[in-house]
């Protein structure tokens, strides 16, 4: 007797799993497929601000005069799956226009895809400089994602930057990764 009840939990089990997987292929056109179809149609086009969350941190700052400093960028997807694909364009500004960062040249351009509430990241390393003529007095970090014109800031509180040339800064941004790579 006491098989019966399982079997039938597990006939009963399997039935709603069936009734619940949505796999209909009567061909009508409800608003339900046609949601589907339209998240799907989306899905891996490229992500934007609108549907990214964005967290500064952690931070290993530099604690003195050419010491290397690193701030993590967050990205958190809170839309449907989507793709980046190069580098994040950054700037850092003094209060004027910004100053681009180049990429890092030991970095690869890859095309990440970044799925519904998945985290991406991108890293700021930077040499700190002393108050003066051979640094930027950064107050603002801005960066915008690829293929868009679209930019975010956040304020800067890590430091002077250094500069390699007149106008250069000793800072490089790496490449997306994907969270725990």
């Amino acid at each position: 007797m006491r098989a019966v009840p399982i079997t039938l939990t597990a006939l009963t089990a399997a039935l709603l799993l069936t009734a619940c997987s949505g796999g209909d292929d009567s061909g009508s056109d409800d608003s339900g497929s046609k949601a589907s179809a339209s998240a799907g149609a989306a899905a891996g086009s490229a992500c934007t601000f609108d549907g990214l969350g964005r967290e500064v941190g952690p931070v290993d700052a530099a604690p003195a005069a050419g010491d290397t400093g690193n701030v993590t960028v967050t990205l958190t997807n809170k839309g449907a799956e989507c793709t980046l694909d190069g580098f994040p364009a950054v700037g850092l500004s003094a209060g004027g226009d910004p100053t681009s960062v180049p990429q890092d040249p030991a970095a690869q351009k890859q095309k990440v895809t970044v799925p519904e509430q998945g985290t991406v990241t991108f890293t700021i390393t930077y040499v700190r400089g002393e108050s003066g003529d051979k640094s930027l007095a950064v107050k603002t970090a801005k960066f915008s994602l690829p293929g868009s014109d679209r930019t975010e800031s956040f304020p800067w509180s890590y430091g002077d930057v250094s500069l390699k040339t007149a106008g250069a800064p000793d800072a490089s941004v790496g490449a997306f990764t994907q969270a725990g790579d």
